[in-house]
């Protein structure tokens, strides 16, 4: 297999090299060559879900957030003085090193809330990206982060208390509102994400947008970037832009302009009264596993560094 892996990862290397001379950086999944080879046949996530550190490479992320992969990744460190990564059996407390850097940056925001001691950092990615052996379709490239909406106020939790302590809910009615643990500083915490540069947006429950939305009374800039998804009542999801002038890094298409408020009421309102079912929609299509052909050529690559 190691011999399959370096000889693909050459072909990679040559390939996406070439790519890279004949045109501008690149900025659609379409543009990417991808794994070829006997390789593209295996299971993504069995081949990512293996590795136990990151490669020895050049930091750089490949693909978009639900189907690539990270080189040089770091891990975050497991404890620091305004943040604890939990579920550390889990093995996902690495990503970009930009990524690494705002989380710690945030970390120390928190620290300055009422309340809060720092962060409990959920899941980031796995030490080379790629798609997880469970849970989420994207945190592939190492850019994602999931960050709990408990208070980090004990910050010398040991490995045991980090697998067994649980986040808290902040939602009541399925989402259409946030419920009593909902505080100014989670606003506040949300806001100082959402106002670094470095993020493209932050998935959060319906409630907790529309509750944003009711209270800001300053700048509304940042709202744009809070954007209402299923779930995330536990936790709120950061995703990072790719880095200035990453090749083979493809962004997620930006949020609508304006501050988001409107669409986020309408998820509150689907919430509180479904719409009647569409008798004539389609089945949804099952998902499939990914495999190595539907990822960026550099996984191979990325897979194979020793």
């Amino acid at each position: 297999m190691f011999r399959t892996l370096t000889a693909l990862a050459v072909a990679a290397t040559v390939l996406a090299g070439c790519g890279e001379g004949r045109k501008a950086p690149t900025t659609t999944e379409e543009d990417l060559p991808r794994v070829t080879g006997v390789l593209s046949t295996k299971s993504a996530k069995a081949l990512f879900g293996a590795q136990s550190v990151g490669s020895p490479q050049s930091a750089a992320s490949f693909g978009s957030y639900s189907r690539g992969c990270v080189a040089g990744a770091a891990s975050l460190p497991e404890t620091g003085p305004t943040w604890q990564a939990m579920r550390l059996s889990r093995n996902r407390n690495w990503g970009h090193p930009q990524l690494i850097d705002f989380v710690q940056d945030l970390s120390r925001k928190a620290a300055a809330l009422p309340g809060w001691n720092g962060l409990y950092v959920g899941d980031m990615s796995q030490p080379r990206g790629g798609p997880m052996t469970s849970g989420h379709a994207s945190h592939q490239i190492g850019l994602d982060a999931d960050i709990w909406m408990l208070p980090g106020s004990d910050l010398t939790l040991s490995r045991s208390a980090r697998e067994n302590i649980s986040s808290i809910s902040m939602q009541r009615a399925s989402g259409a509102y946030v419920n009593s643990s909902w505080t100014r500083a989670h606003h506040e915490l949300l806001k100082a994400a959402a106002s670094d540069p470095r993020v493209a947006r932050i998935f959060v429950f319906p409630g907790a947008k529309v509750q944003m939305c009711n209270d800001e009374t300053g700048d509304r800039s940042w709202l744009r970037k809070i954007r209402p998804w299923y779930g995330h009542h536990y936790h709120f999801h950061v995703r990072l832009n790719c880095p200035a002038g990453a090749t083979g890094c493809v962004n997620q298409t930006p949020p609508p302009a304006g501050d988001g408020c409107a669409d986020a009421q309408a998820w509150v309102n689907n919430i509180l009264n479904p719409p009647p079912p569409d008798p004539n929609a389609p089945p949804p299509k099952p998902k499939r596993d990914l495999v190595m052909g539907d990822l960026p050529a550099q996984c191979a690559s990325v897979l194979a560094a020793r």
